[in-house]
């Protein structure tokens, strides 16, 4: 019998998360992207890290899709500099770019990148789709969110006790 070959789970390191997109945003189905990056910028990543608060997905006429608004920043000692917020191009099948853009003219969403990381040695850039809150909605997560808080506290509390 021939055993059945598994490849290794690959280390994740994160690099950046969008804290405010769960905030700003109702976020929805996620996807996770190749991202095209230069030397420089893959070892800035590596030191410095991101800054991924402004940044967000189009979709271009050719059907490509760019990462606009990414802040990686620059190394003091890079032999090629780069600039930090040019937009990036985004490695995604054709199928799943079609119904990404499906999702944004139908529906009115917009998409969001909420975590950057590298996976491997390859960087990933995880996008979802979102859908705007209003400042109404924005206070009641934050009602919700405390409320949470408090219950998962008082259940530590009588749990210890």
């Amino acid at each position: 019998m021939a055993k059945a070959t598994q490849k290794p789970e690959r280390a994740i390191t994160l690099v950046a998360k969008n804290r405010r997109a769960n905030f700003e945003y109702e976020l929805g189905d996620k996807l996770e992207a190749g991202i095209m990056l230069i030397g420089s910028e893959v070892r800035a990543l590596r030191d410095h890290g991101a800054d991924l608060s402004d940044a967000w997905v189009d979709i271009d006429v050719r059907g490509e899709a760019w990462v606009k608004g990414l802040r990686i920043p620059m190394l003091k000692f890079a032999a090629f500099a780069h600039e930090e917020k040019r937009p990036r191009k985004l490695l995604i099948h054709r199928i799943e770019i079609d119904r990404l853009k499906g999702a944004l003219e139908r529906e009115g969403m917009t998409l969001v990148a909420t975590r950057l990381y590298f996976k491997g040695r390859h960087a990933k850039l995880e996008v979802s789709t979102a859908k705007g809150r209003k400042h109404h909605d924005k206070r009641q997560y934050l009602k919700d969110r405390e409320e949470n808080r408090e219950a998962q506290q008082a259940v530590r509390k009588y749990r210890g006790a």
